[in-house]
């Protein structure tokens, strides 16, 4: 698995013990209401709100601000529109870098998000710059204690999935974003737990990374991920197993 995947997964489970529960809640709550306000209430006709459901389930989200959240979004209470933005830029070592966002001012996040750049040892870019470095795709992320490898994959594959790939903790399985549904489903009829299972950009090329590299690289994620509008952060470096676990120590 990429040296990226494999801080996506520590990052999930960083997130999971968070003390910071309450910048993680406002970033789901923008998700809940945006998803809401396009598209209904009901989780049962509207995807993208029941993959913010899930998403909020397992960051632990009160259901009091899960509801609050899905009645601002419906228009049931007052609250403020928050607007979808894609950025663009590089980072350190020439790392292709997607930024999606939900934001009531895009000014502000441009300032924020050139700062973050600038100070990280990166720069923002042109729209499309880097776009047509990733791919849509449904991933779900299995800890391997759940079940064998052999019953995911049979399970996964059966239900419509593309690919899996393993490591020491988990088995990332790959779908069409379309078929993202359906492979959950099937984990769920299995009783197979997972981590996460959502709609991301997958990067089709990588940049592998020495130490310095990799420890700027992570640390311009992680100041991007702390500002309150982004969402996702998506990159496409790669991290030799041996600098990933010295960096993620």
């Amino acid at each position: 698995m990429s040296g990226h995947s494999k801080w996506h997964n520590i990052k999930i489970r960083k997130q999971a013990q968070d003390k910071q529960k309450s910048k993680i809640f406002g970033k789901l709550s923008r998700e809940i209401i945006t998803a809401a306000r396009e598209g209904g209430g009901d989780p049962d006709s509207n995807a993208r709100l029941r993959t913010a459901l899930d998403k909020a389930r397992q960051g632990g989200m009160p259901q009091e601000n899960v509801k609050r959240a899905i009645q601002r979004g419906t228009g049931e209470t007052e609250g403020v529109a928050f607007e979808s933005a894609v950025y663009e830029g590089y980072g350190p070592g020439g790392v292709a870098i997607l930024v999606e966002l939900l934001t009531d001012n895009r000014n502000r996040v441009v300032s924020e998000l050139r700062r973050v750049f600038t100070r990280n040892g990166g720069n923002l870019a042109e729209s499309n710059a880097v776009a047509w470095l990733f791919e849509r795709k449904g991933v779900v992320l299995v800890p391997v204690e759940k079940a064998s490898e052999d019953a995911v994959m049979e399970t996964a594959l059966e239900a419509g999935a593309e690919d899996m790939q393993t490591d020491e903790t988990s088995y990332e399985i790959r779908t069409d974003p379309a078929g993202l549904e359906d492979v959950k489903k099937a984990l769920d009829a299995a009783d197979i737990g997972y981590d996460s299972a959502e709609v991301t950009m997958l990067p089709q090329t990588r940049v592998t990374l020495g130490e310095k590299e990799a420890q700027q690289v992570l640390r311009l994620m992680d100041a991007l991920e702390d500002l309150d509008d982004v969402q996702q952060v998506y990159a496409n470096f790669d991290i030799p197993d041996q600098i990933m676990e010295a960096v993620a120590a």
